[in-house]
């Protein structure tokens, strides 16, 4: 069994395979399944430094994209709801989110409240193009910060000349 799981692993983090598996763990794992995506995306970097853009940008667009499925249920479910029960349907939980509009979902990266929010999102009938604009862009920042700072603290790997130049 030891065996068969080192080959698989071995093979998933070839760059070949590893970017999509990066995309379709952080895919799923942007939806309401219970999964994280960052050790895909650490442990790719990590065996692969050069693809430390590409991994970070292949994360972020299946984050996001998944993201917007989840989006895509809430308004779904929203229309659903409104339509058997003849009117419109209010849930006073997410007043505040009201207020923000899509700029809330700046914070869709955030564990546990994350996925949800995404799905609020499309229950509130939020734009969708500015809800995919606001998610991506807190997701990059996530993917960049939690995947620099891993690789930072391993011991003996050096961090892009980009990210060294900028921290000091």
């Amino acid at each position: 069994m030891e065996a068969w799981m080192t080959t698989l692993l071995q093979t998933l983090s070839l760059p070949e395979y590893g970017l999509g598996t990066a995309f379709v763990v952080a895919f799923l794992s942007a939806t309401l399944l219970p999964m994280g995506s960052e050790p895909v995306v650490f442990g790719l970097v990590k065996l692969n430094p050069e693809l430390f853009w590409p991994a970070i940008g292949v994360a972020t667009l299946g984050n996001t994209l998944g993201g917007m499925v989840s989006w895509a249920m809430g308004w779904g479910a929203h229309a659903l709801i409104d339509r058997e029960r003849g009117h419109a349907t209010h849930l006073r939980a997410v007043d505040w989110l009201e207020r923000f509009g899509p700029k809330a979902c700046l914070l869709a990266w955030l564990p546990v409240v994350g996925d949800p929010l995404c799905l609020v999102a499309g229950w509130l009938k939020f734009p969708p193009l500015a809800c995919a604009c606001y998610m991506a862009i807190g997701k990059f920042l996530r993917y960049l910060m939690l995947t620099a700072g891993l690789l930072w603290a391993a011991e003996g790997l050096q961090l892009p000349g980009w990210l060294l130049k900028a921290a000091g």
